[in-house]
C-alpha cells in the first residue's frame, strides 16, 4: 500500500472496517456498527472506492456496506472517504457470498450493488463469476420486498448471462422489462469510472439491470 493508504487503514479500519472472517456468527449488528436506523445498502466489489465514495456521500440517508477483498481498495477507499466528509459507510474484507449466506439477515437490504464485476471472459472461467442462480437466489432472499438488485457490466456476453439469471430467480422481476432487450436506461447518478471510459474508447456498450425483489 502507498504510504497514505497505510495511514487510512491505520487510522479508520478500525473503527469502519471488519474482516467477514473475524466477524461472530449471526447476523451483523449494524444498527450499532452505525449508530442508527437507515436503509441498508450493500456493494458487492467496491474496487478502488472510486465510484463508492460518491455514491455514498450522495447517499447520507442510507447506511452503505462495501465488501471488496483487496485491502488497498479498501485503504483507497477510506482516504476518498475521509476526503469527503462522509460518515455513512462501513467495510468489510473477504468474501461477499460468505457475508451474505451467514451474516446479512433475510430480507434486511434496500439495495444491493453489483458494478463492473470480474467478467472471466475465457469461456472455462465463466464458472468462477460472481453473477450465478445460486449467488443472485442468496443476494435476492437477503433484499426486503422491493429492494433492488442493480447490476452493471461492460463485457456484452456476461450482461447476456446476468440478464438470463435474474430472469430466472422468482423473487426477482425486471424493472425495465418494458425497455429495448430488458436493459434498464444509464442512471444518471451512477458516477462513470475509468473503466466505463475505456470500455467506450473499445467500442463495448455498458448495459445496467435493475430487478426487485416481489
Amino acid at each position: 500500500m502507498t504510504v497514505g493508504q497505510q495511514r487510512a487503514w491505520d487510522c479508520h479500519w478500525p473503527e469502519l472496517g471488519h474482516e467477514v472472517t473475524a466477524l461472530p456468527e449471526g447476523p451483523l449488528d449494524v444498527t450499532t456498527w452505525f449508530g442508527r436506523r437507515a436503509p441498508l445498502v450493500l456493494e458487492i466489489g467496491s474496487g478502488m472506492g472510486e465510484t463508492t465514495a460518491q455514491l455514498v456521500a450522495a447517499q447520507p440517508e442510507v447506511n452503505y456496506l462495501a465488501v471488496e477483498v483487496y485491502k488497498p481498495g479498501l485503504a483507497q477507499l477510506m482516504l476518498r472517504a475521509e476526503k469527503l466528509g462522509v460518515t455513512n459507510l462501513r467495510l468489510l474484507r473477504g468474501d461477499a457470498i460468505v457475508l451474505l449466506r451467514e451474516h446479512i439477515e433475510p430480507a434486511s437490504l434496500a439495495e444491493v450493488r453489483i458494478y463492473f464485476p470480474d467478467p472471466w471472459p475465457k469461456k472455462r472461467h465463466h464458472k468462477r463469476r460472481l453473477v450465478q442462480p445460486d449467488s443472485v437466489e442468496l443476494i435476492a432472499s437477503r433484499l426486503a420486498p422491493g429492494g433492488v438488485l442493480h447490476l452493471a457490466t461492460d463485457w456484452e456476453n456476461y450482461a447476456e448471462q446476468m440478464l438470463e439469471v435474474c430472469r430466472a430467480e422468482p423473487q426477482l422481476r425486471n424493472r425495465y422489462a418494458d425497455e429495448p432487450g430488458d436493459w434498464a436506461p444509464r442512471p444518471e447518478w451512477r458516477p462513470v469510472t475509468k473503466f466505463e471510459n475505456r470500455a467506450h474508447e473499445e467500442g463495448r456498450a455498458i448495459r445496467d439491470l435493475i430487478f426487485e425483489r416481489v
